[in-house]
């Protein structure tokens, strides 16, 4: 067992030495290359100078022949190497002209290329109708881009389609708001009765954006001159109970309006008040009909919860429904 870890341990070293000089000459491979490159490109400014300095040597013993000075000839060097400095100079300012002219020239043809593949679904105006509708000024106007009617592009973004809709989409909000405050500011009689045993009903003038509470202040106003319990009761002490249902404070008519809510023995409001239905032979049969709520201290619920009307009343979930009446 020892001998055969000795030799995995062996072997391991030797992969480990063998992946180190892969790395090496792959490193060394790399500098050479790069060498090499520094090399060529040293060479090919060595050759553009010296090809500089033959041309001058050249002209310069050309227009030298004979027994010249010292000073001539040191004139006439100077000379030669500054016209061959200018000729290079105007070389490759002819060169980079003629570059930047072949930029121009590709993009005038990438711009060609983007109209002709806009043209496929848009189309220019018709230049011959626009002469003969504006003259010489009409013929001056710019054309302008416009969408192929035999093409189908709703699919495509487009920003006025989207500012229409938008402007479209705000109005129709800011008139639904002001429908919902209109109809919120309607009056309505809410016909009630205080319950404590027995119906003493009375009517009250609300707006149909008005909240259970509000009406139940508005309420207890009216009540406490004839009910002595209620002359030191609050609004946090009264119940609201309409179609079997126990309505929250915070809710508003018109909640309940808009939402169609019923109860169980037909819809919350529809303020067109009848007779209880339960208190008939046809007590099973739903009624699209709205009944006379219930105003009660929550104290009196307390203690008569067990006994017929209160043990019907539940208090008022949105969720449920109560599309059908079933008797208990």
């Amino acid at each position: 067992m020892a001998q055969y870890k000795g030799t995995m341990r062996e072997a391991g070293r030797a992969m480990h030495l063998i992946q180190k000089r892969e790395k090496q000459k792959a490193q060394l491979q790399v500098l050479k290359q790069r060498i090499a490159e520094e090399t060529i490109s040293k060479c090919k400014v060595d050759k553009q100078f010296s090809a500089h300095y033959d041309a001058v040597e050249a002209e310069l013993k050309s227009s030298t022949v004979g027994l010249v000075t010292l000073n001539d000839m040191k004139a006439k060097q100077e000379a030669l190497v500054r016209e061959r400095e200018a000729q290079l100079a105007r070389r490759a300012q002819r060169e980079a002209q003629r570059r930047r002219l072949e930029a121009r020239r590709e993009g005038e043809r990438r711009r060609a290329r983007q109209r002709q593949i806009r043209g496929l679904s848009f189309s220019l105006d018709d230049a011959d109708d626009d002469d003969d509708s504006g003259g010489p000024e009409a013929g001056a106007r710019q054309r302008h881009l416009g969408k192929n009617p035999d093409v189908d592009t709703s699919f495509l973004p487009d920003r006025e389609r989207e500012e229409a809709e938008n402007r479209l989409r705000e109005e129709l909000r800011r008139e639904w708001e002001a429908r919902r405050e209109q109809v919120k500011g309607e009056a309505v009689d809410v016909t009630f009765s205080y319950w404590d045993g027995s119906g003493h009903r009375r009517t009250a003038r609300m707006r149909k954006g008005s909240t259970v509470q509000q009406f139940l202040k508005a309420a207890l106003q009216g009540l406490r001159k004839d009910f002595r319990e209620l002359r030191a009761a609050g609004v946090e002490q009264l119940m609201y109970v309409k179609e079997d249902l126990i309505l929250p404070h915070h809710h508003t008519f018109y909640d309940f309006i808009v939402a169609r809510a019923r109860g169980k023995s037909g819809p919350l409001f529809s303020f067109d008040v009848h007779d209880d239905v339960r208190l008939r032979s046809d007590a099973t049969r739903e009624k699209d009909e709205s009944h006379a709520g219930k105003v009660v201290l929550r104290s009196w619920y307390e203690k008569n919860k067990h006994i017929f009307p209160a043990s019907r009343w539940e208090p008022y979930d949105p969720e449920r429904r109560w599309d059908r009446y079933t008797v208990r």
